[in-house]
């Protein structure tokens, strides 16, 4: 494989193979069109790194930042290791392995149903402070006695922005004793080398730079108390500040407070698919299979937008166009982006310095289609 390597012109730095330059040209042009883009980008394709990109003023090679929901996906990487260890059956009711899960008519409630956004657990009343996530134990506590929003089974979902890693990170706990950051660290991210922390060591700190943002426009009214409303956990916070708290990023909520790097996040997905560096991948494709299948698709209870979810992971669909039907992964609020791709064999991470729009026309979905072309046109 060629390596294809550019000096500094001013727009990207970094390397691609020769078959992914139109990927480069495209992240060119972008830069070309706003002098203050700044992001980095990394695809993998059959364990091997193709793409490994960053530019602008405000994003260096080895900088690490805020990737919001990407979290959820790669806490769910991590979570797909307890199904494939055997210590979780994702048809299981909650209750088997969490038993206070049951009041207030959940008993019922599968691993399966609530890990894809039908639980109906979207938050509470009144919210939850941003430093509540760093006790899961008591928030999934007052989560565990609420009734659903909507009747679980009923083929109703909604995204549960907050509270999906609060169930990710109990079922770990209940079932192994351990956080589920703490497996991800010792199975995924260190052995892989992945620049991708759910909680973020103090000695990284150094190289972490905060979520950046243009003046807030003036909001449009969001009933607190509405479903949306709890989910966006409006009455509390602002989830967009969420990696740019010390001592949330410290803790690493795996809802939405993961800090990494384009490489970091292509890595963990290309290491769950194919391996890397010599190393085997760390899910079998029997996993992958059980984890990635679409469980719910059609009007998201919560924004009123059309997704589809696996258990926990986005999977593409016209609004979210990021890869084949096999793809699974997830974006988060900034537009960052992970995901891996079986059927084309990739790995993809791609990180913004500044908070971007998300959906089919982001940069992000341009660069994903720029990826899956090049491998098409081979």
């Amino acid at each position: 494989m060629t390596i294809s390597q550019q000096p500094d012109t001013g727009r990207s730095q970094g390397f691609i193979t020769e078959q992914f330059a139109g990927v480069r040209e495209l992240f060119d042009s972008m830069l070309d069109a706003d002098p203050r883009y700044s992001a980095q980008l990394a695809v993998y394709v059959g364990g091997s790194k193709v793409v490994d990109l960053v530019g602008g003023p405000d994003c260096a090679a080895d900088s690490l930042t805020g990737v919001f929901s990407c979290s959820k996906g790669v806490a769910a990487l991590a979570f797909s290791l307890l199904v494939q260890d055997g210590l979780i059956d994702l048809d299981a009711t909650v209750a088997t392995y969490w038993p206070e899960f049951s009041q207030n008519g959940k008993d019922a409630v599968t691993v399966r149903q609530l890990l894809s956004h039908q639980g109906g657990l979207v938050g509470v009343q009144g919210g939850f402070a941003m430093e509540d996530y760093n006790d899961v134990p008591a928030v999934a506590a007052r989560l565990a006695a609420l009734p659903p929003m909507w009747r679980p089974g009923s083929g109703t979902f909604g995204y549960h922005a907050l509270t999906m890693g609060v169930f990710l990170e109990e079922l770990c706990r209940r079932v192994t004793g351990l956080r589920l950051q703490d497996v991800y660290e010792s199975r995924i991210r260190a052995p892989y080398a992945a620049d991708m922390f759910l909680g973020l060591p103090e000695t990284e700190e150094p190289r972490f730079r905060p979520v950046l943002f243009d003046e807030a426009p003036a909001p449009f009214f969001l009933d607190p108390g509405s479903i949306a409303g709890v989910s966006g956990n409006v009455q509390a916070g602002n989830l967009l500040e969420l990696p740019n708290v010390r001592s949330v990023r410290a803790a690493g909520s795996c809802s939405g407070a993961g800090v990494g790097s384009a490489d970091g996040l292509a890595r963990v997905y290309a290491g769950a698919l194919t391996g890397i560096d010599g190393l085997p991948p760390y899910l079998t494709s029997e996993t992958i299979g059980l984890m990635s299948q679409e469980q719910v698709w059609g009007l998201d209870r919560v924004f009123c937008e059309m997704s589809s979810f696996a258990v926990t992971f986005m999977k593409a669909n016209p609004r979210m166009d990021f890869g084949s039907a096999q793809a699974f992964g997830h974006d988060g609020a900034n537009a960052a982006l992970g995901f891996a791709d079986p059927l084309y064999g990739v790995g993809f991470g791609y990180v913004p310095a500044w908070n971007e729009e998300g959906g089919t026309a982001s940069r992000s979905m341009q660069l994903s289609a720029a990826v899956r072309r090049a491998i098409l046109a081979g």
